[in-house]
């Protein structure tokens, strides 16, 4: 391997994102998107209710109980470049229902909401809405339809269209594109840590319909995990777990679907790359219908014995599906996320915990060990470990665990900043836990600089390096690192360019760092 170093300082490094010309419509603009429900959702997913293709080529959403339960989308939005949208709705059930199209935008953890367009469906009818947004400085970007005063309405949707009248957003990454002087010199992260630990990334559901990332991701990673596609709004099926409920009367049931993680799942099947679960139990992005009777949230929650009975149905459905349909793919879980709050630094009051109790938690990794296949790690996994008292809520609930036998190891969520936190606080974060003999993963690495600037990269390559070499010091623990994201643009820190590869694909100072942390001075 050459000097990785020399490399580093040879890259010509990346301009912002930028709203740049292409083929244009006859009437002005691109299309950067237009919905296909051919062969499945397109990577439209269910807010709070079920939203399923139908064989007219529509995604309809049923299970409703609230007018935002709705059809969405996350799509990469480029920073003040101006978007028209349009959208087909119709419904059946009223002599008409209001719509609108929304869009959920979240910067630096917190999400906020606009609403774009709006229009009115006559029962029946297909009804167009129209609407246009400029992009802001947001991380993740969520479209979606909705209602107003109609929280339960079933409705479908078609030909949501994205147009950029201005020409296509299009990637700048460099101002020269990296020299690769011959075919296969990249090296691959999994083939450099092999032996050591797995390397791999998070992945959305986007990059599976793409076959340049599809390569990329097998050349480079033996370990993937859904972005957002095995957390609970994604897994459990509402509609089908109430109509069980009406059915039988029992309270406990639960149904489960994989519709949403079927590509990454069949990726790594075919490709021979282990998959890490994410998540089994986390108080966000879980149906707050769950919690209540009959699995209507206008209904009082559940009791605790039902809610027990819940909790262990949907583990036992999501394990045992899982490994009926794609055995051994899934190696790992994390069974649990974000336990702890960040002013108490003990257990948050989540749903969770007001229904079952302080004991949860031990209810939850019990159900996973009795369910998962033999060999299956069980994780908890959190985040801000590196800061004292988040840490100590941390190791006080690890500490309450390891009794039962059932939680193999820790996942550190490291969304970090170069020097902050400092490497030194990292170092003594993963001492600690590691002193607790669990084993031990990074289950969300990205590294945060305040400009794509020559001088931010070096600095993020070097903050890489010290990590890596940190790491490698507790390879005897260390099961996996994975970076969470494949590219900056597709990172939920975009505007941070945090990761490994630039939003063309190009390896990044960080990658060569990674790659090589004894050539980063």
């Amino acid at each position: 391997m050459k000097d990785m170093a020399a490399r580093i300082l040879s890259v010509l490094l990346a301009l912002s994102l930028i709203c740049a010309g292409a083929v244009s419509l006859a009437e002005g603009g691109t299309v950067v998107y237009s919905s296909d429900f051919s062969r499945g959702e397109d990577g439209w997913y269910g807010r709070g209710a079920q939203s399923v293709r139908t064989g007219e080529g529509t995604l309809k959403t049923t299970g409703r109980q609230s007018d935002w339960n709705s059809p969405g989308r996350d799509f990469d939005l480029v920073e003040g470049c101006p978007y028209e949208l349009s959208v087909e709705v119709r419904q059946t059930d009223l002599d008409s229902a209001n719509f609108m199209i929304s869009i959920a935008h979240t910067a630096d953890g917190v999400e906020t909401y606009e609403n774009l367009a709006r229009g009115t469906a006559p029962r029946g009818e297909w009804t167009t809405l129209r609407g246009s947004y400029t992009a802001g400085a947001f991380d993740r970007s969520v479209l979606y339809v909705e209602t107003t005063g109609a929280g339960n309405l079933d409705f479908e949707i078609r030909s949501f269209t994205v147009t950029a009248p201005a020409g296509a957003p299009t990637p700048k990454p460099t101002e020269a594109p990296m020299v690769i002087e011959e075919a296969g010199e990249l090296p691959s992260l999994k083939d450099v840590y092999a032996g050591k630990f797995d390397f791999g990334i998070a992945a959305p559901r986007s990059v599976f319909g793409t076959p340049k990332w599809m390569v990329l991701m097998r050349e480079q990673f033996n370990i993937l995990t859904p972005e957002n596609e095995l957390k609970p709004d994604a897994v459990l099926n509402v509609n089908e777990s109430a109509r069980l409920v009406r059915e039988t009367g029992d309270e406990t049931a639960v149904a489960v679907r994989f519709d949403a993680a079927r590509p990454l799942l069949r990726f790594a099947q075919q490709n021979g790359i282990k998959v890490h679960g994410h998540v089994l139990v986390w108080h966000s992005q879980t149906p707050e219908t769950f919690f209540h009777e009959g699995y209507d949230s206008k209904k009082p929650l559940v009791t605790r014995e039902v809610m027990l009975g819940r909790l262990e149905n949907y583990i036992k459905n999501v394990l045992e599906t899982m490994e009926a349909e794609y055995p051994g793919v899934v190696v790992s879980w994390d069974v649990l996320n974000e336990a702890i709050d960040d002013g108490t630094n003990w257990l948050r009051n989540s749903n969770w915990r007001k229904i079952i109790g302080d004991d949860y938690p031990n209810y939850a990794f019990a159900y996973a060990r009795k369910y998962a296949p033999a060999g299956t790690l069980l994780y908890y996994n959190d985040y801000n470990t590196a800061f004292p008292g988040k840490r100590a809520g941390i190791i006080r609930l690890l500490k309450s665990l390891i009794p039962d036998g059932n939680i193999d190891g820790y996942g550190f969520q490291m969304h970090h900043a170069v020097g902050s936190p400092s490497l030194s606080q990292i170092r003594t974060s993963v001492e600690d836990i590691a002193a607790l003999g669990l084993k031990l993963r990074v289950s969300e690495l990205d590294v945060g600089v305040k400009s794509n600037s020559a001088s931010s990269f070096t600095s993020q390559a070097k903050f890489y390096a010290d990590l890596m070499k940190m790491l490698l010091s507790h390879s005897d623990q260390l099961e996996a690192v994975q970076v969470w994201g494949l590219t900056d643009q597709m990172s939920w820190r975009s505007k941070n360019f945090p990761l490994l590869f630039d939003a063309a694909g190009n390896p990044k100072p960080a990658f060569w760092a990674v790659a090589d942390p004894d050539s980063v001075e």
